[in-house]
């Protein structure tokens, strides 16, 4: 892991420096990267044994999540992606493979089939989490919009506890990253090296 202070990092420069870092990745690197982590992400047992994930559609330079996500509904997987609302929560839709995407607002792809409520995601065994990297304990730096808070504010609320999983690059396994009170830890990080667990 990479040595990063708190004191000196704050979540904007962080934010910034490792967008940075990935906007050097061609679609190539980003290709090769997402079949390296379906591969590994597959290996973990919450993910092997789950019935329901809570995944995502990548955009732009974010580890690609279609092979893990066409590998999960090839076994049978319940596969739901989310749906951006206007107030920055998330709505969510069952996966139906590329074909049933449809281009929304912000450049993001979401399932075109009915919405099944924001608490659906309550029902996952696991949930996928986009991020930017982790840190040693588990700690997530999301993009800073808060629709993620929002769903594990939702998950706690619930008292449903899935294993919440963030996709990242290798590189983005962090010693610290900034946090505050109403941040939760991951339970586990994959990226195309291997998978890394925290609690």
């Amino acid at each position: 892991m990479h040595s990063v202070s708190t004191t000196d990092a704050s979540k904007p420069a962080l934010r910034k420096r490792l967008l940075t870092m990935r906007s050097g990745l061609t679609a190539d690197d980003i290709e090769a990267a997402g079949a390296s982590l379906a591969c590994r992400a597959l290996e973990l047992p919450e993910l092997a044994r789950a019935d329901t994930v809570a995944a995502y559609v990548s955009v732009g330079r974010e580890p690609a999540t279609r092979a893990l996500r066409d590998a999960l509904r090839a076994r049978g997987v319940r596969v739901l992606l989310p749906v951006l609302l206007p107030d920055n929560d998330l709505d969510w839709g069952a996966d139906e493979g590329p074909d049933g995407l449809v281009r929304a607002g912000r450049g993001l792809l979401e399932p075109g089939g009915p919405r099944l409520g924001p608490d659906a995601v309550t029902q996952a065994d696991a949930v996928l989490l986009p991020g930017l990297a982790v840190d040693r304990r588990g700690m997530r730096l999301g993009r800073g919009g808060g629709s993620y808070d929002r769903v594990l504010a939702r998950l706690a609320r619930a008292g449903a506890d899935p294993a919440l999983v963030v996709l990242l690059y290798d590189g983005e396994l962090l010693d610290a990253v900034p946090e505050e009170p109403h941040d939760r830890p991951v339970h586990a990080a994959v990226t195309p090296s291997g998978a890394h667990r925290f609690v």
